[in-house]
């Protein structure tokens, strides 16, 4: 009888809890008054610093937030280098929260350690020496850190390229929409409106800043400033000095457009020229076999038919 009431209160709080996660599920969730008029007070696009929640990591619970802060200033004072790290997340298109970048290495840097201990008990159990047990979880947790922050510089370069790939294209709209009489907001406007990618969404940017008060040459500059490229800062600079001098635009455009795809064309030339050694060598051992072997097989076999 025992058994069996314990069993019926178990059931009973099994069958609560599944009701109760599925009474939360976000599709069965009522909504109330605040999720109704929210949307109507906050910009969705770009709400306000005031409303954004200033954790390190909002998917990390409350409790390892501290932890993570401390984690991170610790790496900060070692490590150092706070403002590349803002330039590189800008770069990457992220929010310029170093914090929140040292939170995201302490997450890799534990990861790694906890690996390095599970490679450490391996190596204990097959003999190793105990040097190396203690060594492996701090070499993981520095791998971690370590290609967290390489992770960084490549989403900075990939977005980069893909930059300098869609700057022609941008520049030949912006000189197209000029040459048919729009002003200098009004074709990045229309560029805008009418481009995807990762420089319209950097123009739309400028196109705010330009719109809540700033100058637009303030603003082209502030776009020089948040990307690496040489070509765009180039860019910024004629188009710049060609708005304050009053320099046709679209002269202005076209030429930098023809300048990108120069300067992407001798790219490709010097990648080939740095790779014309490793091209050789299929060439030498795989190309090169196969046509001798192929000269000289009829050649044996007529001999071994002669014999």
């Amino acid at each position: 009888m025992t058994l069996t009431m314990a069993g019926l209160l178990l059931g009973a709080a099994l069958g609560l809890g599944l009701n109760l996660i599925w009474r939360r599920l976000p599709t069965n969730r009522r909504h109330g008054l605040a999720d109704r008029v929210l949307p109507y007070l906050v910009d969705q696009a770009r709400p306000s610093g005031l409303l954004v929640n200033r954790r390190p990591l909002s998917h990390v619970p409350s409790v390892f937030v501290p932890l993570l802060a401390s984690g991170g200033a610790v790496i900060d004072r070692v490590i150092g280098d706070g403002p590349t790290v803002r330039r590189r997340l800008l770069r990457a298109g992220q929010a310029p929260d170093v914090d929140r970048f040292r939170a995201q290495q302490v997450l890799c840097g534990t990861g790694g350690a906890i690996l390095g201990i599970a490679m450490s008990v391996l190596a204990t159990i097959h003999g190793a020496s105990a040097l190396l047990a203690i060594l492996l979880p701090v070499i993981g947790a520095a791998l971690g850190v370590v290609v967290w922050d390489h992770v960084l510089s490549r989403r900075a370069a990939a977005r980069e390229q893909r930059m300098l790939a869609e700057f022609p294209t941008i520049a030949e709209f912006l000189a197209l929409a000029v040459g048919a009489g729009e002003g200098a907001v009004g074709a990045l406007d229309r560029v805008c409106r009418l481009s995807g990618g990762e420089l319209a969404g950097e123009l739309r940017h400028c196109l705010a800043d330009a719109r809540a008060g700033a100058t637009l040459p303030a603003a082209l500059s502030g776009l020089a400033d948040r990307t690496g490229l040489p070509a765009l800062a180039r860019f910024v600079d004629g188009l710049v000095v060609a708005i304050d001098r009053g320099t046709p635009l679209a002269e202005v455009l076209r030429a930098q457009a023809q300048d990108v795809r120069e300067g992407g064309r001798r790219a490709v030339m010097e990648t080939a020229g740095k790779k014309e050694i490793a091209m050789m060598v299929p060439v030498v051992f795989l190309v090169l076999p196969v046509t001798i072997v192929f000269a000289v097989f009829p050649g044996l076999n007529f001999l071994d038919f002669t014999f």
